[in-house]
């Protein structure tokens, strides 16, 4: 027998292995152990390295928990906040979060997210005007600036960042700063130098010398979080670059949704913020960092739960938040995303909804970065639509706005797209808000980009091509690895 005949009968005997691996000892889903199964039959080789990449369970060995840090104040409103929910004791701030307290429960008993009340809350969706807004922040920052991004660039936006950081860090201001090592691929410590110079401290999550070979490349920190002095803090869905303020031809315009929040939420943003940075530096918490939560006082009452999700955790608990909130709705539930491809609980909570007659609208972008995803956005649109839901194309720009608003009273944004990998591989981190106002301006911003977007009718959609239709097919195989 030749060394080719005999390597690719031992690579095949190792692609069979491996798919007996996916079906009988790795923990997916049926539907991720279908898809699989068939990206390692139909592509034995090629499959055999991409799950040796992406396929396999990150173990929790590799995880800093959160409960080794000694904040034993956080612990004791934790578990003040849960007795009180269990007893039905609680004092909810509002009308709209008592009357939604089962969802305030769930994610206070199975992500330990608080519900806090004292805050401000303002909608950005301009990245001109958000990156504004950041920038005086930080300029006016006393004692700390915690910043992470899953990308990062070192262009006009990202420099205008990065100089105001340097210049803070010189005046004696902590500045901490995590970017993802695959989503920010082109950005290495040595472009840092300046602020690392300046005192600065710097860590990239999950890196490797290999990017692209690097075992840990499927399970990557999509968070974007600014941290001012514990008081204010950022979360949506801009990173940091010039496509994301419109300064970019390629892309032309990007309508995202961003928060800025000041108040007593910051504290979880700030949590979880620190567990991705001990995470990144691979060491423990230290008693030292409750100076990181400062005690202060907002007039506003804005109730917020800040709800994440990953790889170290067995609960899907954004993906949980908004099927909870989905099927609370009453009149009508719209969502934006970029990638609309949802696993079958997520889908049938939706369908539910639409054949229970919720006016349910979802909004992707006409184009996306993506061939399977655009495939997979058209088929699931396209299942939506016999149930009575309705579909938009963004035309105007980029759509990468991740929005859920229900009935005028909830509204989640946040980092987390409507995809499995949003669900249960990404680390993403959402807010949701129980306030009137902010859910209508979040329903007027909705139907404002509505009118520059064209409805997937049924009979639109039934005129699809076919090689549109073959795309669909296959991306609904692999959309649950996609």
């Amino acid at each position: 027998m030749t060394f080719t005949g005999f390597m690719t009968i031992t690579l095949y005997i190792l692609n069979i292995i491996f798919a007996l691996v996916v079906i009988f000892f790795s923990r997916k889903s049926a539907s991720s152990t279908w898809a699989w199964l068939f990206v390692l039959f139909f592509l034995p080789i090629v499959g055999f390295i991409l799950y040796l990449l992406i396929g396999r369970n990150l173990q929790t060995k590799h995880f800093v928990r959160w409960m080794t840090v000694n904040q034993e104040e956080t612990a004791e409103i934790f578990r003040e906040q849960q007795t009180l929910l269990h007893e039905g004791r609680f004092a909810f701030p509002n009308a709209i979060s008592k009357k939604h307290a089962a969802l305030i429960q769930m994610n206070v008993d199975y992500n330990h997210a608080l519900l806090s009340s004292k805050n401000d809350v303002k909608i950005l969706t301009e990245g001109k005007e958000k990156f504004k807004s950041v920038i005086e922040d930080i300029e006016r920052a006393q004692h700390h600036i915690h910043i992470q991004y899953y990308i990062y660039k070192m262009d006009d936006v990202g420099r205008s960042i990065y100089n105001a950081l340097v210049k803070k860090a010189r005046e004696g201001v902590e500045v901490k700063m995590i970017y993802d090592d695959l989503g920010s691929r082109k950005l290495q410590k040595k472009h840092l130098k300046e602020l690392i110079d300046a005192g600065g401290q710097v860590e990239a999550f999950f890196s490797s010398y290999f990017t692209l070979l690097n075992p840990r490349i499927n399970f990557r920190n999509h968070r974007k979080l600014v941290i001012i002095d514990g008081q204010i803090g950022y979360i949506g869905g801009f990173n940091v670059g010039n496509e994301y303020a419109c300064l970019d031809e390629n892309f032309g315009y990007w309508r995202d949704t961003h928060l800025r929040i000041e108040g007593n939420s910051v504290y979880s943003m700030q949590a979880h913020f620190l567990f991705d940075w001990h995470q990144a530096r691979s060491d423990a918490f230290n008693s030292d960092e409750e100076k990181y939560f400062p005690s202060f006082e907002i007039e506003p009452v804005i109730p917020v739960q800040i709800v994440s999700s990953g790889p170290d955790t067995d609960t899907e608990s954004i993906k949980n938040s908004y099927i909870r909130m989905i099927l609370s709705a009453k009149k009508y539930v719209y969502i934006q995303s970029p990638y609309f491809v949802p696993d079958e609980p997520f889908l049938h909570a939706i369908q539910i909804a639409a054949s229970s007659g919720v006016d349910v609208r979802i909004m992707t972008p006409a184009k996306t970065d993506h061939p399977f995803v655009f495939g997979a956005n058209s088929a699931y649109g396209g299942d939506l639509l016999s149930y009575g839901g309705r579909v938009f194309r963004y035309e105007k720009g980029f759509l990468h706005s991740k929005m859920m608003v229900v009935d005028d009273e909830l509204a989640m944004i946040g980092t987390a797209n409507i995809d499995v990998r949003s669900f249960s591989l990404n680390f993403e981190i959402n807010a949701i808000v129980f306030e009137e106002a902010i859910a209508i301006q979040c329903r007027e911003l909705f139907e404002l980009d509505q009118q520059e977007s064209f409805e997937m009718t049924e009979e639109r959609y039934a005129q699809r091509s076919n090689w549109t239709k073959i795309r669909e097919a296959v991306s609904r195989l692999l959309s649950p690895i996609l």
